[in-house]
């Protein structure tokens, strides 16, 4: 059923998009648009919060000009109203509940129409867990607010397109014929803009047909395609070319249902190191899963522990040391990345600076097991190390002596194997792997437990010496949960009490409950 523009003949519209989204160039056609067909308009705009990456509020009210008594210009208001806003557009999942938090949203009143994607806020992504907002929490909250909800992956659909994620919007809301203007004459305000206009329109186009799907469902029921899951693929078909030996020969050996995990750590470790070291991933996995067929569990709990110490170990097995990130820095990848989120064009130029700051125990980690042990063991070693140490540098890695020096440092990657660092975490994860196959037997809960207790063991520098410090308590308290009837409950909640804050309080002070030895 078609939605008509609001009888009062103000329409009020409001987009929260993040900075480089196209929510100015989106407002900017909105009043173009209106201009063009016999509409007063106004836009005004109110930056977000940085944590969001200038996230903004744009917004715009529009009023027939046959409406205005003898000519006259209407006084529109300067930012939206809550409850008053007849349509809300959100460029991204947290934009929307945003939108829904500062009450926009209006269940007898609001169209919505909020893309699906995500781009996580600081909070989220400095979270000592899965600091993760619940996606489908969100989705219900603002398809229960709204008079009408329309969402679609617009980012996705844009980025198909070659264009920024406005155009797809702009397209959803011309779909929804809440505002009192047809799909040509949308069109033409993209036109009238003379930028970017054959790939806008196309992404226009895609945006549009998202929501008729979206709004006419049974369109859509046809167009489904029906191929197969990536979880149902074979191992091997999941994975390149140099690991498919290596899949096949662990095919047999694991259910379907934890396929795709293990690619992902397969294909994971060999990017961060070689086909060998996926190998050595692939033969702990075969030690758990032999533990797992004597043990003779409940099937559901037996493929959970599976997948669950497949992520986990790829986890811990590809930890973070001055070689990683040295290597991350200077892919391709990277630097084509951030040339797309600054919207870099061929006439400008583009300087990356990195903040470096590695410890005297970092530098160690990196030599030679030997040596790096040495040079921890020596005071007059340490002192001359410490001496270049104490302040941090700023590498331009934008330019080719500061590339060259990161390069340098990731090509280090092949003497990785004989380093004090890979050593000493090597004998971490054999320690605990076997601690966790060690239970399955008689405490295959708690068992899962410990292989979940790797979250905790993260990062690089005081993050990874907390983390660590942090599981080194968690694993203490072993011999005491084994009497317990509810010994995985309790270690369950002494991880989530070591995530809940990096001082280690919330863990201490759960730790003194404990019953004592």
């Amino acid at each position: 059923m078609k939605d008509a523009a609001p009888s009062h003949g103000i329409i009020s519209l409001a987009i929260l998009a993040m900075g480089g989204e196209g929510g100015g160039v989106l407002a900017d056609w909105l009043v173009d648009l209106a201009e063009h067909n016999g509409h007063w308009a106004q836009t005004t705009s109110v930056p977000g919060v940085a944590q969001r990456t200038g996230a903004t509020v744009y917004y715009i009210e529009m009023y027939p000009q046959a409406s205005s008594p003898s000519g006259q210009m209407p006084v529109m208001a300067l930012s939206p109203f809550p409850g008053e806003v007849d349509i809300v557009l959100a460029s991204e999942l947290m934009e929307a509940g945003r939108a829904l938090q500062r009450g926009l949203v209006d269940a007898d009143k609001t169209t919505f129409i909020a893309s699906s994607h995500r781009v996580y806020s600081m909070t989220e992504r400095t979270a000592m867990g899965d600091g993760r907002v619940d996606e489908a929490k969100l989705l219900a909250g603002a398809q229960a607010a709204a008079r009408q909800f329309i969402s679609a992956d617009f980012s996705e659909l844009a980025e198909q397109a070659g264009s920024l994620i406005a155009p797809a919007l702009y397209g959803a809301l011309a779909a929804c014929e809440r505002l009192p203007f047809s799909r040509a004459q949308f069109e033409a305000s993209i036109e009238r803009s003379g930028v970017g206009v054959k790939t806008s329109l196309k992404a226009f186009a895609a945006g549009f047909d998202a929501a008729m799907q979206v709004l006419h469902p049974s369109v859509a029921l046809d167009t489904t395609p029906t191929t197969t899951s990536e979880a149902a693929k074979p191992l091997h078909a999941a994975v390149g070319i140099k690991l498919k030996d290596l899949a096949r020969s662990l095919e047999d050996a694991f259910t379907p249902s934890s396929h795709e995990v293990i690619a992902l750590g397969l294909t994971r470790l060999a990017d961060y190191q070689d086909v060998n070291y996926a190998a050595l991933y692939a033969r702990r996995l075969q030690d758990l899963a032999l533990a797992l067929a004597s043990s003779a569990l409940v099937p559901a709990l037996s493929e959970e522990i599976l997948r669950e110490g497949a992520r986990h170990l790829a986890l811990w097995m590809s930890y973070e040391d001055t070689v990683r990130v040295a290597d991350l820095k200077t892919r391709r990848t990277r630097f084509e990345r951030v040339n797309q989120e600054v919207n870099l064009t061929s006439s400008q130029l583009l300087d990356i600076h990195e903040f470096m700051h590695p410890r005297l125990e970092e530098i160690a980690d990196t030599l030679p097991a030997g040596l790096g042990r040495w040079l921890l063991a020596s005071p007059k070693a340490r002192a001359l190390v410490g001496h270049f140490t104490q302040k941090g540098r700023v590498v331009q890695t934008s330019s080719l002596g500061g590339f060259l020096l990161l390069y340098f440092v990731a090509s280090l990657r092949r003497i990785r194997p004989v380093s004090l660092r890979y050593q000493t975490e090597q004998h971490r994860i054999d320690a605990w792997w076997l601690q966790a196959i060690h239970l399955l037997p008689a405490h295959a809960d708690l068992a899962l437990e410990v292989l979940r207790g790797q979250q905790l063991v993260k990062g690089y520098g005081d993050t990874h010496a907390r983390g660590w410090l942090h599981f080194e308590k968690l694993m203490a308290t072993l011999p005491r949960l084994h009497q317990l009837p509810d010994a995985a409950n309790r270690l369950s909640a002494l991880r989530k009490a070591a995530l809940a804050d990096d001082s280690g309080q919330a863990l201490d002070q759960a730790l003194q409950h404990l019953a004592p030895a």
